[in-house]
């Protein structure tokens, strides 16, 4: 059986995930630091952490986590994802004139928002210019779903964002109307329907309601690195399954979605 390898930082969703495995026969495995223990490789790893965490401890996992590429939302039709987005650089988006939605492609190095002009961003001086960033003409969200995608299916989903704020009720509940749950998934099966979109095996895809544009794609993320909101963790779990491949059985169409360090 696999066995869950997770960050040594407790969080609801590594809790959760943690139950699951065990329910579900697997090992897990809480590290305690930036090393594995020795033999991990030989127990069949399954990641679930951080991208800091990752990067630190694949080689001693002997595996290759797989994750969209950072160009995934530009490719992706625009009749999916309803607005202009494209790949640049931060060099480029500091020359932009006009108000403008940035986000890094890869971790947290600056806020992920709408600013009025690329020189708004004002970012950390020891960031390189050449660093890969999204730019995209802003929109609204008023609610965003997450689904959590294995070979192109759906394999658990949940309500993610109402109005800027995680859509839980004062109970703790996810919660979306019918309404909104039929919407979502017919935008979803939409893409996964769609020759046209390339995808990884397994990955974490939002959706949303734009303002005044209707449903359209948010974003696509790695499944290892992304919150389960209120998915089912015993169905992310064959999801993350699927993420962790051992080097040696990498095909072809893994090597596309398998994440590169440094």
């Amino acid at each position: 059986m696999p066995t869950l390898v997770l960050s040594h930082r407790y969080s609801p969703d590594s809790n959760a995930l943690f139950t699951a495995a065990l329910a579900a026969g697997w090992d897990v495995e809480r590290l305690h630091s930036f090393r594995c223990p020795e033999g991990l490789a030989a127990r069949a790893p399954v990641f679930y952490g951080e991208t800091i965490l990752a990067d630190a401890i694949v080689d001693d996992l002997g595996i290759a986590l797989l994750e969209p590429t950072s160009d995934w939302l530009p490719r992706l039709p625009e009749r999916h994802r309803l607005r202009d987005v494209r790949l640049t650089t931060l060099a480029d988006a500091l020359t932009i004139r006009e108000r403008v939605f940035v986000k890094p492609t890869d971790e947290k190095c600056f806020p992920a928002r709408v600013y009025a002009d690329g020189a708004a961003l004002n970012p950390d001086p020891v960031l390189p210019p050449d660093l890969p960033v999204l730019v995209s003409e802003p929109v609204v969200f008023e609610v965003e779903f997450r689904f959590f995608v294995l070979e192109r299916e759906v394999a658990t989903f949940s309500p993610y964002i109402r109005g800027g704020e995680l859509a839980r009720n004062a109970a703790g509940e996810w919660e979306a109307d019918q309404a909104e749950i039929e919407a979502a998934t017919v935008s979803i099966q939409a893409m996964l329907a769609d020759a046209e979109v390339e995808l990884p095996p397994a990955v974490v895809v939002d959706v949303g309601r734009m303002a005044g544009r209707g449903w359209g794609v948010v974003e696509a993320n790695p499944a290892w690195a992304s919150g389960l909101c209120g998915c089912d963790p015993a169905g992310v779990l064959p999801v993350l399954r699927r993420a962790a491949v051992p080097r040696g059985m990498l095909t072809e169409t893994d090597r596309r979605w398998a994440r590169r360090i440094g």
